[in-house]
């Protein structure tokens, strides 16, 4: 055999504390056909930061879809079914700047495999952007070796092969084709150099690994030869591996191996006749909520499908009509949404996910019994969901496991009329749903039927995360998926964990805490009046005014009122407070009239352009004041050195209004960078609000001697008002 090898790496990406789905840094890799080694080459790096301690980072792998992971134990919603995908951790100490890690997968399942990747539990701590934090980068790279020409495994034709030291195993593949009820392998003959035949020390491994249960069978033939390894719903339309490998180091064994496979049953073949196979009047287009209850026409129909059962099949397989709405939104449905399922043969359903792009989203499948058309000694009915094959031997004690999947059972009764069944990030593959009427133990099962309705749909969101989440479309490169973000407390997959909500009275408080308290504005825009500033004074109404209607449409939960597009308000909110100090400084510097409002609207367009580039940046805020003070501080000085006197002139501007604002400052600044989380947001940031527009009182300088208080003159229609609109009129001649 001869292997080749590849090599594929991605992009390193900055890691954030998790707190939902979209925290994670998803990568996808592409598992060629025929690999017999996977090594992935984990690093996790120190971006940034000092004294950083010891720090964990969690990596999930999973195959066939994105992992599915719970890291904070938050509670899944009803009549969800998940597998947690297998992790790791990675320590990354104090004084080490980068961990390697090197991850082996033999006999990986070929196809798309993710890992995951994310910090621990987000601690709720607000970090500001600029400042000096710990930052951690995450670089998945894989390294694939693989068999350019793996030996096929034909049916019933035995196969010679020999295992050798130091590889001690030798790779095989068989085709398995639809409809296969049974995969069996047989070692007919081995021997081993320089040891009694009877021990030969072979064991046979059928499947590949793809770190989940039941993801391959491995049989030990060192006891017996001939040795079978045997089993039962194995994946349709695709290649099974088959690895024998030797116990005994340093040997030589050859032996004889063969396959075979047993196709159990067949539906009947489809017509011809495009109109006779799938009556188009039978989809009609309708949405994705639309009733799909049973009405008599429909029991009709459905029943109809009855008169197959008697011409010999062994399974009724109705057409599936698979309709895609949207991204990561599909619908599949039958004819009129009701399927006939009888005692004697399983019905059988194909849904079809066997593309990338459709296991981003929430399989949900859903059956409704109809008990007005049950007939015979019915008991229940049991359904099977698996991927890649079906399970058709519907007993009460047979598991709706697959040979190397899990499958995933519902059940109807006449008390329990409905089943629900919802699994986040199904499996790329071809899923089957497999439904059989069981009958009661003491009754005649023949001819006993009933007519169940059935919804099968993806959609982004399992139940599109309730009323207290926002479902929100991801991408990582080319692939689309999606996620819950909760509010209000709540937590979970669909946002349904209600363990740490917050209660409408909490609710409430936050939202009056953080649109009252910008009412405080109220006596800075008197003063900025009451001094003749009339500009300063629209700016802080400006900001009084967005401010508190954004952070009434910012609240989570039901207290929420947006008066427009929540970007506008953001928008209008962060403009209006960094033009709020920036006038407020440059106002201090008391410089001439045509130098202080060319200074006002220059800086802010600056800020204006600034705030649509990066909101949040620290040099949004910190640019403007230190150029503002630059401004104020020069002023200063120049007055100082004209006056031959300190500017501002009498110790009592510094000790009553200078320092008190200075401190109200510094105390909100501090507030708002160092002391705001999650949990107390809504009274920190309300301390921010007081805290600046109270040291806007003591800063505002006072009323030049000028200017009559509120700015205005004592008439209307004085002469300094309107002498400049008197009118010079003069004589031509």
């Amino acid at each position: 055999v001869t292997y080749v090898n590849g090599f594929y790496s991605k992009t390193p990406q900055k890691l954030a504390k998790y707190s939902w789905f979209g925290n994670v840094r998803l990568y996808s890799f592409r598992v060629p056909e025929d690999a017999v080694l996977v090594r992935w080459l984990l690093t996790a790096m120190r971006g940034s930061g000092f004294h950083c301690g010891d720090q964990d980072i969690a990596v999930h792998i999973r195959a066939g879809a994105p992992p599915v992971i719970n890291p904070i134990l938050t509670v899944f919603p009803n009549s969800t079914t998940v597998s947690l995908a297998y992790n790791l951790t990675l320590n990354v100490q104090s004084g080490q700047a980068i961990n390697v890690t090197l991850f082996n997968v033999t006999n990986p399942a070929p196809g798309d495999w993710f890992l995951a990747a994310h910090l621990p539990k987000d601690d709720g701590k607000i970090e500001q952007q600029g400042l000096p934090s710990c930052s951690y980068l995450f670089q998945p790279q894989m390294y694939v070796r693989r068999a350019a020409d793996m030996p096929i495994l034909q049916a019933n034709i035995p196969l010679s092969q020999t295992v050798t030291a130091p590889l001690k195993q030798a790779q095989l593949k068989v085709f398995v084709p639809e409809f296969a009820s049974e995969l069996n392998v047989f070692i007919h003959t081995c021997s081993v150099k320089d040891a009694p035949s009877s021990r030969c020390g072979l064991s046979v491994t059928l499947g590949s690994t793809s770190l989940g249960t039941n993801s391959s069978v491995t049989v030990n033939c060192s006891a017996t030869v001939p040795c079978a390894a045997s089993v039962a719903n194995p994946p349709w339309d695709t290649w099974v591996r088959v690895t024998v490998e030797i116990s005994q180091p340093n040997a030589t064994a050859s032996f004889s191996i063969s396959a075979n496979y047993t196709v159990g049953c067949k539906p009947s073949s489809v017509s011809s006749d495009f109109n006779t196979s799938v009556p188009l009047g039978v989809f009609s287009l309708r949405s994705s909520s639309s009733n799909t209850s049973t009405n008599p026409g429909n029991v009709s129909t459905a029943l109809a499908t009855r008169a197959n059962v008697s011409d010999g099949t062994c399974v009724q397989n109705p057409s599936v009509f698979r309709e895609e709405q949207d991204v990561l939104s599909i619908r599949f449905a039958v004819a009129n949404g009701n399927v006939s399922v009888a005692s004697e043969v399983p019905t059988m359903l194909a849904l079809d996910l066997d593309t990338a792009a459709d296991s981003g989203g929430a399989l949900t499948v859903q059956l409704d019994l109809n008990t007005s058309s049950v007939i015979g000694a019915f008991g229940s009915i049991r359904a099977c969901l698996t991927p890649s094959a079906p399970v058709l031997q519907l007993n009460i004690s047979q598991s709706c496991d697959a040979a190397f999947a899990k499958g995933y059972s519902l059940r109807l009764t006449s008390n329990e009329t409905k089943a629900l069944l919802r699994i986040p990030f199904p499996e790329v593959a071809l899923w089957y749903l497999s439904l059989q009427t069981v009958c009661n133990s003491s009754s005649d099962c023949r001819n006993t039927s009933a007519v169940v309705s059935m919804s099968a749909s993806v959609s982004a969101c399992v139940d599109d995360c309730g009323p207290y989440g926002e479902c929100r479309l991801l991408r990582t490169n080319s692939y689309l998926y999606a996620a819950c973000v909760c509010k209000a407390g709540w937590l979970g997959w669909s946002c349904s964990d209600g363990s740490a909500a917050l209660s409408f009275s909490r609710q409430l408080s936050a939202a009056l805490l953080l649109t009252l308290s910008n009412l405080l504005f109220i006596p800075p825009i008197c003063v900025a009046l009451y001094r003749g500033y009339h500009v300063e004074a629209a700016v802080y109404f400006f900001t009084m005014f967005f401010s508190t209607f954004y952070h009434a449409c910012d609240q989570p939960g039901v207290t929420v009122m947006c008066i427009m597009d929540y970007d506008t308000l953001q928008f209008c909110d962060f403009l209006g407070s960094v033009v709020a100090v920036w006038v407020t400084i440059v106002c201090m510097a008391r410089l001439q009239e045509p130098f202080k409002y060319v200074f006002f609207m220059a800086g802010t367009l600056f800020i204006a352009m600034a705030m649509q580039l990066d909101r949040r940046g620290l040099w949004n805020l910190l640019g403007p004041v230190l150029f503002a003070l630059v401004i104020m501080v020069t002023a200063w000085v120049y007055r100082s050195i004209k006056r031959h006197h300190c500017y501002p002139p009498t110790w009592k501007r510094w000790v009553f209004f200078l320092l008190p604002g200075i401190l109200s400052a510094l105390i909100g600044v501090c507030v708002y960078v160092f002391a705001q989380t999650d949990s107390n947001y809504y009274y920190t940031h309300s301390i921010w609000h007081i805290m600046v527009a109270t040291s806007v009182v003591f800063l505002l300088p006072p009323r030049e001697k000028h200017v009559p208080p509120w700015g205005w003159p004592h008439k209307l229609c004085g002469y300094k008002m309107c002498r400049n609109q008197k009118e010079e009129l003069y004589t031509v001649t």
